[in-house]
């Protein structure tokens, strides 16, 4: 069994993404790390397939294929992987769909399962910086109110307590998520429902896995 990746290299910062697992994406210093991290989180990134109700395989971190490298840009060395795969441009039947949209919920929920057993103030990174939990939950719901307008979906921005809002944001997205695609962003310089949704998995499970981390034990 080997897992199809692609890696985006910055100048600084390298990410190493599964294409057939939306979220599972993690970056180092060089592709060697990158690809050494996330194989690292293919346990914590099992609980996510599973509670998408998708079959796992036990050794899926342990043999990549690397089937697209791609130049990063600034954004990669920030710490956000930008690009598009040229596989995120195929068509996807709506089965596949399906199953993408479903582990992108996935994401949510295991985000706002960390979050509400998470303490309001989280441990401090390593450089004494990172924000805690209520500013680290209004930044993904302002972040998926943004990557939703890329899907076409305009909503307003919403409080972290507004859980109607946000759950109407979610399924719309979802909505858009689901249905099968010749390739082509749903709107006019949007973004392939692909690259969607692993943007959408990774910045949840980026954030929920930062929390459990900085969590006090």
């Amino acid at each position: 069994m080997t897992t199809a990746v692609y890696v985006e290299l910055g100048k600084t910062r390298v990410f190493a993404c599964a294409l057939g697992w939306p979220g599972w994406c993690r970056s180092g210093r060089s592709e060697e790390a990158a690809l050494d991290v996330l194989a690292g989180y293919a346990p914590r990134y099992a609980p996510v397939a599973r509670q998408a109700g998708l079959a796992f395989p036990a050794d899926a971190g342990d043999t990549f294929t690397v089937v697209e490298r791609l130049p990063g840009s600034a954004s990669t060395d920030f710490g956000v992987p930008e690009q598009f795969a040229t596989a995120d441009t195929d068509p996807l039947d709506t089965d596949a769909a399906e199953a993408m949209a479903d582990l992108v919920v996935a994401s949510w929920q295991s985000f706002d399962r960390i979050a509400a057993a998470a303490p309001e103030q989280l441990r401090k990174g390593p450089r004494g910086g990172g924000r805690d939990r209520d500013k680290m939950i209004d930044h993904v719901i302002a972040s998926d109110t943004a990557y939703a307008r890329k899907l076409g979906i305009k909503h307003r921005l919403m409080a972290i307590d507004d859980h109607a809002a946000i759950a109407a944001l979610r399924q719309a997205v979802t909505g858009v998520l689901r249905r099968g695609s010749d390739g082509t962003p749903p709107v006019r310089n949007g973004w392939p429902t692909r690259y969607a949704a692993r943007r959408i998995a990774w910045h949840a499970l980026d954030h929920a896995w930062e929390m459990e981390d900085r969590t006090e034990r």
